[in-house]
């Protein structure tokens, strides 16, 4: 589950899962005292119970950490805590893609910040029938559905409720952009064609679950274009 609360990752693992403790900045057990300001970094916190992530989500609400990177919660039971987390929320489902063209990614401006298309679903509509009619929308263009990618959460506050919006992704091979243009009644400022160089640069200015989307899919394709090691002697 790649969810993002406040535009900042919670990782959330069993106990069991191997974990390295240098690579975090601070690890915590839930009945530690912490302020905000101890949130700096990569945080990793063992044996997370629900009253820990009651405590982590009010801290949340009233501080930005800025400085916290990620952070890591091992759970017992890691279902359970997941369920636990979303009672929180009022759920919201979406969808959106990830438009590709010989090469290139389609991203979107939108209210300050890079963006892949998306919106929320209608109800009852499936997810993927739901990610071309949003995307086709907000870009006027004509594109088929590819494969599934990751699926992100993202918590945001609206007319004073908690929100978390599940977001389902996919690739989306375009099939026709000669009439591309912004949906303006969505915000949308510019729509743009990127190489994956221009697409990673621009990702400081995006939120991080679609830095993870974008960047799942470029090391993908990396992956697949990348020239087979030569044969030795």
């Amino acid at each position: 589950m790649n969810v993002f609360i406040n535009d900042i990752p919670l990782i959330i693992k069993k106990n069991s899962e191997k974990i390295y403790k240098h690579k975090y900045d601070l690890i915590l057990n839930p009945e530690d005292e912490f302020s905000s300001k101890d949130l700096i970094g990569d945080v990793l916190v063992r044996d997370v119970t629900d009253g820990f992530v009651d405590r982590l989500l009010r801290l949340m609400e009233v501080k930005k950490l800025k400085k916290l990177t990620s952070m890591t919660l091992l759970a017992r039971k890691k279902k359970r805590l997941i369920l636990h987390l979303k009672d929180q929320f009022r759920i919201v489902k979406a969808a959106g893609g990830l438009v590709e063209k010989d090469g290139m990614v389609l991203m979107i401006f939108r209210l300050g910040k890079w963006d892949l298309p998306k919106g929320k679903l209608k109800k009852d509509e499936d997810p993927a029938l739901g990610a071309l009619r949003e995307v086709e929308e907000e870009c006027n263009v004509k594109i088929e559905l590819g494969e599934k990618l990751p699926s992100t959460w993202h918590s945001y506050a609206y007319n004073g409720n908690k929100i978390l919006k599940k977001t389902n992704w996919y690739t989306m091979p375009c099939l026709d952009d000669t009439l591309m243009k912004p949906q303006a009644e969505e915000y949308i400022e510019e729509v743009r064609w990127m190489t994956p160089q221009e697409a990673l640069s621009v990702l400081d200015e995006s939120y991080a679950s679609i830095a993870l989307v974008v960047r799942h899919y470029l090391s993908k394709m990396a992956g697949q274009i990348a020239p087979s090691p030569e044969k030795t002697s």
